[in-house]
């Protein structure tokens, strides 16, 4: 197993996909955490919490529209964002998390738990057949910077 995941705890791998547990919605601002359940981007923000990062608590449309806490990059890295939708619209985008070698973690509603996908997997799949890109959670503290940003592309 990827070094990352091993370094999740087992909790993280029984979180069950509900969709109405997004940031900002008032489920989550009664019973904060996994335990619940989450959709993929409250699952997504978890994990990088675990790994002391601090990504902000916004839906996808305003994941890819921030400049303050992340930033776009053209080549994932472990613990880096990625936003996949059936067209190259973040509003509605599924998000998941870079892990190694083009794998990524994620919670979605097909799968019910999380699941590691090949990104051929992705491109299998109508509705995330287009990578809009990739977001990089900015921490000065451990010097993580954007690099050359890339356009989205339709993976298939």
């Amino acid at each position: 197993m990827d070094p990352l995941l091993h370094q999740l705890p087992p909790a993280f791998w029984t979180v069950p996909y509900v969709g109405s547990r997004f940031p900002g919605s008032p489920e989550v601002a009664d019973r904060p955490g996994l335990a619940e359940g989450a959709n993929c981007q409250l699952f997504a923000y978890e994990v990088l919490r675990h790994f002391d990062l601090a990504p902000p608590d916004v839906r996808s449309g305003e994941l890819w529209a921030d400049t303050r806490a992340t930033a776009r990059v053209s080549v994932a890295r472990p613990l880096d964002l990625l936003l996949f939708n059936a067209t190259d619209d973040a509003y509605g985008a599924h998000v998941g998390v870079s892990v190694k070698e083009g794998r990524v973690l994620h919670l979605c509603a097909e799968i019910g738990r999380p699941v590691v996908w090949e990104m051929t997997e992705f491109a299998k799949r109508e509705r995330y057949r287009v990578l809009i890109g990739i977001k990089r959670v900015l921490d000065s503290a451990q010097g993580r910077r954007p690099v050359h940003v890339r356009q989205p592309r339709r993976l298939t």
